[in-house]
């Protein structure tokens, strides 16, 4: 949708609206809303909240945008025991504080209800329509969540709220703007879910192709083009939950496929972190992919010359132990030398391919076995004694290499694709972003916007 500009602007002298439409004005909110906060009734106390017919937010609510459903109910004892209010059907909400990114998000509410004490209730007069002041507040979220202390922990007040600019277009203008934007975000919001359906089909796609290769071999094609059998016999794997494989795959532990496998070789590495010196890579620096080297630590020279003895080698593949366990790559040429943090280092070796054993280990196969030995609550992880013992249907050397060519190969293509439309994705989403900033600070003229269609 193309608009014009307004035919003239002003400066506003407001810090988050350099000019405005001529003949726009804009007030703080204090002037044109009422604030109050909510509150929380006694937790401890089950007379407040069993059998409850009072609805009741919490901070998370925001996130839906529109509110259609309470998060509880409180009973009429919780509420004329808190400081809980009363808010009416389409007013708006605000966060003060929560986890995340919830602090200053906005909703407006489809039910009357009443919320806790980290939300504040924003109740417009006559001067703003609710739905205009929704998309006016949703657009500065960032602004908004600054006048606290951006991210930090922080929270808002209503005092803080009561300072926020609006702009005050014409009654007109503000239904033509609340408008035009719930019709347009809702466009794009349906494209991007049609859109991220694709991306999780994909994903699907990639991760079905992936299972089929790595237990039943290379699809009929496939195995002709590199002088592999097409259709070779079936055997019972072994593996009780995984099925048949082909008869000539042998049912290995990884300790049989490599019998040199070793965890991190340097002892709290934190202690060793500089500001610059050799890359030391921890677990978010793996994929499925290769090494991510945005975020790398650093350890000095001398340090990683001490431990280089045991350094990863171009071809040795590496798994995450701790945080993301089963997390596997093959150490990339530039890697090679470099020391590593809570890792499971499996030595390259002639005796199998580095490339399939990657692929097999990033696989449900050995997903499945890790979720049957992982631990920890705070962050899961695995023991090398328990991984080496994991079982893997084992082709012969040169059908393991056909395997990982044809594998790397498809899901590049599926990565490719899935990459191309969440790109398509994020363009859709910065411009839904521009045109709600566009539209509530009069840099279009929705004057001349078509009331529906």
């Amino acid at each position: 949708m193309k608009l014009p500009a307004y035919p003239k602007y002003k400066p506003s002298g407001v810090e988050w609206l350099p000019e405005l439409p001529d003949h726009w004005g804009h007030v703080a909110l204090r002037w044109t809303a009422h604030r109050y906060s909510g509150g929380t009734p006694d937790k401890g106390n089950d007379d407040y909240w069993e059998d409850g017919d009072i609805p009741w937010l919490n901070s998370g609510a925001v996130n839906d945008g529109y509110i259609t459903a309470p998060s509880t109910f409180i009973t009429r004892a919780g509420l004329s025991s808190s400081s809980a209010k009363w808010i009416p059907k389409d007013a708006l909400v605000m966060a003060l504080a929560g986890q995340g990114k919830t602090k200053g998000m906005v909703a407006q509410l489809g039910i009357a209800t009443t919320c806790n004490q980290s939300m504040a209730a924003i109740i417009p007069t006559e001067r703003l329509r609710s739905r205009y002041l929704y998309w006016w507040l949703a657009a500065n979220y960032q602004n908004i969540r600054n006048m606290a202390g951006g991210e930090a922990r922080d929270g808002l007040n209503l005092d803080l709220l009561g300072t926020i600019p609006c702009p005050l277009p014409s009654d007109f203008e503000q239904r033509a703007i609340a408008t035009l934007l719930d019709r347009e975000t809702a466009k794009i919001d349906t494209l991007v879910a049609k859109k991220m359906t694709l991306v999780d089909r994909l994903k699907e796609k990639r991760t079905a192709l992936i299972s089929r290769t790595v237990t039943r071999g290379l699809p009929p094609d496939a195995a002709r083009a590199a002088s592999l059998d097409p259709h070779p016999k079936l055997k019972p794997s072994g593996i009780d939950w995984l099925g048949d494989v082909p008869a000539h795959w042998r049912t290995l532990r990884l300790k049989n496929i490599s019998p040199r496998i070793s965890g991190r070789l340097v002892y709290q590495p934190a202690q060793y972190f500089d500001d610059e010196g050799v890359p030391f890579l921890m677990g978010n620096n793996i994929t499925e992919r290769g090494i991510k080297w945005d975020d790398v630590k650093f350890i000095p020279s001398q340090i990683n010359e001490i431990f280089s003895q045991y350094a990863l080698r171009e071809g040795d593949v590496i798994t995450v132990r701790v945080g993301a366990p089963g997390l596997t790559c093959v150490v990339p040429k530039e890697a090679d030398g470099l020391n590593c943090g809570s890792m499971m280092i499996i030595r390259r070796s002639p005796k199998f391919d580095s490339r399939w054993l990657s692929i097999v280990m990033n696989s449900f196969l050995v997903k499945t076995q890790i979720d049957q030995v992982q631990y920890g609550a705070a962050q899961e992880q695995i023991n090398i004694t328990d991984a080496v013992n994991f079982q893997i249907p084992t082709p012969p050397l040169i059908e393991q290499a056909a395997i990982a060519a044809f594998a790397s190969e498809e899901t590049a293509k599926l990565d490719t694709l899935a990459a191309q439309v969440q790109s398509v994705i994020e363009r859709l989403q910065e411009y839904r972003t521009a045109l709600i900033t566009a539209a509530v600070t009069g840099k279009i003229d929705v004057r001349q916007a078509p009331a529906s269609g």
